[in-house]
């Protein structure tokens, strides 16, 4: 299969072709916007510029101010986290589970405090966290939940599919993820009054946006009297050509993500019966769309494993796999930064998420875009004839 199509070609080109008059410069927008909230069942989607501008948004949204707290975990890309700064407010880190390696409900629980003021849960690498655990802890605290899906797209948790779950979801179409447009995302809600805040928000607190309308009409625009900003708000606003590669991807994704799930399967004969694997967990009732395939390498070196492994699975023909992220609270920024910011109560050294801190340093996720499945099942070969000659120490 092909990771572009024709369909994407051809509406790229219809959107050219409107050569972007105002009268028709949101036909694009509009359609990927209701086809997106249709296809996840919600009834609002937001186009958005990136997937960490639609977490930006949706904290602003929701009132979230310069000062609050917000529980984010940090084995994950620090977008997740980079968001709440731009909103003003602070990060605070949960730990994760062991298994899923996923948000863990019960550190959430007890990084609550009278300041936070939301939870962003992360579906990583295309697995849902414990939606039913956060979610109680939140309405616990009366605590809004907001989904980051850069990761997962047409997964599902419990029969649901995933952004179904929390009161907004950010999805991202950044070059790797399951839908593409090269840059983009979506908000997702079914508040409609919330829905009108993040339109805004995003469209530069315009007064004749809403949920239901992304742009000002030509007789506002050419009207000397017309009070255009009502509120602050960011140019957030995705683009008709980044909208018309969405739409076409978007009209493909069940094949996409098929395609992804179907290199998991290859990947899984590859790894059956190595002891020193760990793979993500996959609990009852969950369908993970795999963004990538990730694993823990249990060592007790992993300083010098990971990067055995990698080196001998290269040698081996193998084109390569990803880390995960430094844990955010370790990045440079934060320690350097935002640790010295007035308000914040973590202190970044180890042993703040012990076991984000002892899965990150050994997991490996191995890719899922292999568009054609042959270079999945020589890639799956490669990596069977590495875990079989490898020793961990």
């Amino acid at each position: 299969m092909e990771r572009m199509t024709e369909l994407e070609r051809k509406y790229v080109l219809e959107a050219l072709d409107n050569e972007f008059a105002t009268s028709r410069n949101s036909l694009f927008n509009n359609r990927l916007e209701q086809a997106f909230a249709e296809r996840l069942g919600v009834r609002f989607a937001i186009g958005h510029v990136n997937g960490t501008a639609t977490m930006h948004t949706a904290l602003a949204a929701l009132g979230v101010k310069p000062g609050d707290e917000v529980i984010v975990p940090p084995l994950t890309m620090s977008s997740t986290a980079l968001a709440v700064l731009h909103n003003g407010s602070l990060p605070v880190f949960a730990d994760v589970d062991s298994a899923t390696f996923n948000l863990d409900a019960a550190s959430v629980r007890a990084r609550v405090t009278d300041r936070t003021r939301a939870v962003i849960s992360v579906a990583l690498y295309g697995l849902a966290p414990d939606y039913d655990a956060l979610l109680a802890v939140c309405r616990e605290r009366n605590l809004p939940l907001i989904e980051d899906n850069a990761e997962c797209f047409l997964g599902k948790y419990k029969g649901a599919l995933v952004g179904q779950q929390g009161t907004f979801a950010s999805f991202s179409f950044q070059a790797s993820k399951h839908i593409t447009c090269g840059e983009g995302g979506m908000l997702t809600t079914d508040d409609e009054a919330l829905a009108d805040h993040a339109r805004r928000f995003s469209c530069l607190g315009y007064a004749g946006v809403s949920a239901k309308q992304g742009k000002i009409t030509r007789n506002d625009i050419q009207d000397p009297n017309y009070s255009r900003h009502v509120t602050l708000g960011f140019n957030y606003r995705m683009s008709e050509v980044t909208a018309a590669v969405a739409l076409g991807q978007l009209e493909r994704a069940d094949e996409l993500v098929a395609n992804r799930m179907r290199v998991a399967t290859i990947f899984d004969e590859a790894i059956a019966g190595v002891e020193y694997v760990q793979r993500q967990a996959m609990p009852a009732g969950y369908v993970n769309s795999y963004w990538s395939y990730s694993w823990v390498l249990q060592s007790k070196q992993p300083e010098k494993d990971w990067y055995a492994f990698r080196d001998l699975f290269q040698r081996n023909g193998g084109d390569g796999f990803y880390a995960a992220w430094k844990l955010s609270y370790r990045e440079p920024l934060f320690l350097n930064e935002i640790q010295h910011t007035p308000g914040i109560r973590q202190q970044y050294a180890p042993g703040l998420c012990p076991m984000a801190e002892y899965l990150q340093p050994r997991m490996v996720q191995m890719k899922t875009n292999y568009w054609q499945l042959d270079e999945a099942h020589q890639q799956a070969a490669i990596l069977k004839q590495t875990l079989h000659s490898f020793r961990p120490k």
